[in-house]
């Protein structure tokens, strides 16, 4: 069976180099001639290098080429050519051409290696040379033929591996220190950025603390505080200012121009936030509140307030004062205990939203701090009788003009002041409709006179207690004495005559205080001027109370001598005089005149309010006899004259007191007209209370109101407190001018 021929393969180098055109190509192994039509195949080496392989078949009839390949014959290994390259290609293709060679086989298959290799072949002769039909290569040096230096490697290509190392460590870096970043604005800083950020969303709401209330002894109310509103504005959201002034102007009855002014958009003190917060009015009736809230108006509040109520309009209202709509005291008692009347606002702030979610943000920032309520004050004042003394004064002085009055109550063993009145008077709930801010005065305590002759009492307290005179003293009185070129006269004479003490205090003799007050001497005087309480304030907590003016002995006129001693160049208040005849009913005892009964914290603990001050001033005998001597200011009359003061009397009562003609001076002018007076304490022989009236027009036409008006008020007084009537068999007889 003829050997099966396989079809070599042929690759692009095996077709260039084919059979040459002399017909070699022949192996020389296989001693077949080669021809020029047979083709070489080739096989692969390790290194990249191939063999021809196969010889030239001899060719048959028509000439055709008859190709073998080293895996022609079937005996053959059909993996050799596998094996070839495994081993090099050296010692498989010497053993694969010996077999071929014995078996007939004219195919060869050769394998070259880096370096030229002799194969022996079973034939011993060397394979012929190849030809080459391209032109050899011109001979190398010597230089040329030593090895060269190993090439130089390409440059490296950029390695994405490492830009990818490089960019994740560039992420890795920038997350981290965003972390970082996140960490301490969630930790370390966010104080900081949210308080920055804070004000802008925080809204402020005042919390108005209640203001205590002024109670009467009773525990009546004179002055407190009730239920009212607040209306506020937030500039930041108010539209349209000029519009919404126009519609709040007559509700609130505040100016539009006012109004509007509020409404401006303004930055707090000493910060760049613009404030979110004005009053517009306070002490808004809750009906107008709603009437105002009903408009619906962009950036307009009411809120929970208080507004200053007195129940009895004008009662006391000289004496208590008023306050402003932001509850500051302004006049009074008001403003004289503003601080403890006051108490302590509070404040609520938070966070809120904006535009229609303008509400408290749920878990927001909330802060509030509560209000402070005022303390209270109890006084010694009493409601009733307050009012009957006002009454009464008022409807005395209803026929005067431009004329100035005051009264003074005063329980005489404990110095508490009971009614204090002042005319003209006027409402604390309408106080800016006066005809004149001094229409507001508390007139007890700022009327300063020249007291006239209630100051007798003081000259003849002073010459009992040194001894100069006694209950029993008489001596003859001229009719007018000179001093300092200045004459002297008495309303009625004695004509020389001997005249008792309770005679001159009964007829209000100048002539026979003055001989008394010379015996006694100025110093002394002045000393007992000074303990009764006159050149100083009395400090019964009333504000700008007046101290008066005592005229220093070194500052003595030659008219000094007499004026003094009878009420003149002597200033006084009606509050200190009363306090002085107080003294003289307490048994020569003085007590500071006091209206502050004690203090009513918001707990409603009561703190007795300060002691007052007390010093002695007469003996008790002293004391007794002045009183007894000035029952005859109101008990004499008879043929030799009346006394001065017999207006006063209060039937069923004994009383002791004194009847003054003064003068008045403003700013160092004598003022027209004259001050009439009238300062008494009944019952007289246990005084219990004493009573002031004091009363001056321009015109004169209070000439008869003092009296008349102490006997009402200390009637009234005496009936109030249910004082028991006087003994009648024990009223004093008097004798003015003793045989």
């Amino acid at each position: 069976m003829p050997p099966r021929s396989e079809e070599p393969r042929r690759d692009a180098i095996g077709s260039r180099r084919g059979s040459s055109p002399g017909g070699r190509g022949a192996d020389p192994r296989s001693g077949e001639p080669g021809v020029g039509g047979i083709s070489d195949a080739r096989a692969y080496t390790p290194r990249g290098r191939t063999i021809r392989e196969g010889g030239g078949a001899a060719r048959t009839g028509g000439g055709a080429e008859q190709r073998r390949t080293p895996r022609s014959s079937r005996s053959g290994d059909p993996f050799r050519p596998a094996l070839q390259v495994l081993d090099g290609g050296r010692a498989g293709a010497t053993r694969a051409g010996r077999r071929d060679t014995a078996g007939g086989r004219t195919g060869v298959v050769r394998t070259v290696s880096a370096r030229p290799v002799r194969e022996p072949f079973d034939d011993d002769e060397a394979p012929a040379p190849r030809r080459r039909t391209a032109p050899r290569r011109p001979a190398r040096t010597a230089a040329a033929r030593r090895p060269s230096r190993k090439p130089r490697r390409p440059p490296k290509l950029a390695d994405p591996r490492r830009r990818l190392r490089l960019g994740t460590l560039l992420a890795l870096a920038l997350f981290a220190t965003i972390g970082i970043r996140l960490v301490f604005l969630q930790t370390v800083d966010t104080p900081a950025y949210a308080d920055g950020g804070l004000a802008n969303r925080l809204t402020v709401v005042e919390l108005p603390a209640p203001r205590g209330a002024i109670y009467d002894w009773k525990g009546e109310p004179l002055a407190h505080s009730v239920e009212a509103r607040y209306v506020f504005v937030d500039p930041t959201k108010v539209k349209d200012p000029l519009a919404t002034a126009k519609l709040l102007s007559p509700l609130l009855g505040v100016r539009v121009t006012e109004l509007a002014d509020k409404m401006k958009e303004r930055t707090l003190p000493g910060t760049n936030i613009k404030s979110q917060f004005e009053y517009l009015a306070r002490g808004v009736d809750i009906d107008k509140a709603k009437q105002i809230m009903a408009l619906d108006l962009a950036g307009i509040g009411t809120h929970r307030d208080e507004k200053r109520e007195v129940p009895g309009g004008d009662l006391a209202a000289n004496l208590i004062g008023f306050t402003s709509q932001d509850m500051n005291g302004l006049e009074g008692l008001e403003a004289k205990y503003d601080d403890l009347l006051r108490g302590q606002p509070g404040r609520k702030r938070y966070e809120a939203g904006q535009g229609a979610l303008a509400a408290p943000i749920p878990g927001g920032y909330s802060e509030t701090t509560p209000a402070k309520p005022g303390s209270s004050l109890g006084l010694t004042i009493d409601r009733d009788l307050q009012f009957q003394a006002q009454r009464i004064l008022s409807s005395r002085m209803a026929q005067t003009r431009d004329s100035v009055g005051a009264a003074v109550i005063i329980e005489v063993s404990s110095g508490e002041v009971r009614a204090q009145v002042s005319y003209p008077g006027y409402s604390a709930t309408e106080p800016t409709k006066v005809s004149s801010p001094s229409d507001r005065a508390d007139a007890a305590t700022s009327f300063v006179v020249d007291p006239g002759s209630i100051h007798k009492a003081i000259t003849y307290g002073a010459a009992l207690q040194e001894g100069v005179i006694t209950k029993d003293t008489v001596f003859p009185v001229a009719n007018t004495i000179t001093r300092g070129g200045v004459k002297f006269e008495d309303t009625h004479p004695a004509n020389g005559r001997r005249m008792s003490i309770p005679g001159m205090l009964a007829f209000s003799s100048n002539v026979g205080t003055i001989e008394i007050a010379e015996k006694l001497g100025p110093d002394r005087l002045i000393d007992y001027q000074k303990r009764f309480g006159l050149g100083q304030p009395t400090g019964e907590g009333m504000p700008g109370e007046a101290s008066g003016r005592l005229l220093p002995a070194d500052q003595w006129s030659g008219s000094a001598y007499g004026s003094v001693p009878i009420g003149h160049s002597v200033d006084a208040t009606p509050l200190q005089m009363a306090a002085a005849y107080a003294a003289i009913a307490n048994d020569g005892t003085y007590v500071q005149p006091h209206l502050i009964k004690d203090v009513i914290g918001p707990d409603g603990k009561r703190t007795p309010g300060p002691a007052p001050e007390t010093r002695s001033v007469l003996s008790p005998q002293n004391a007794a006899a002045l009183r007894t001597m000035l029952e005859a200011v109101t008990t004499v009359d008879g043929p030799d004259g009346s006394a001065t003061g017999l207006a006063a009397a209060v039937p069923g009562y004994r009383v002791a007191g004194k009847t003054g003609t003064g003068l008045r001076y403003v700013d160092g002018k004598r003022q027209p007209g004259e001050v009439h007076s009238f300062i008494g304490m009944a019952p007289a022989e246990k005084p219990r209370y004493a009573v002031a009236v004091f009363v001056w027009s321009p015109g004169g036409e209070v000439g008869g109101v003092a009296a008349p008006a102490f006997r009402e008020m200390m009637g009234f007084t005496l009936a109030h407190y249910r004082v028991p009537a006087s003994p009648t068999n024990k009223s004093p007889k008097f004798e003015v001018f003793p045989r």
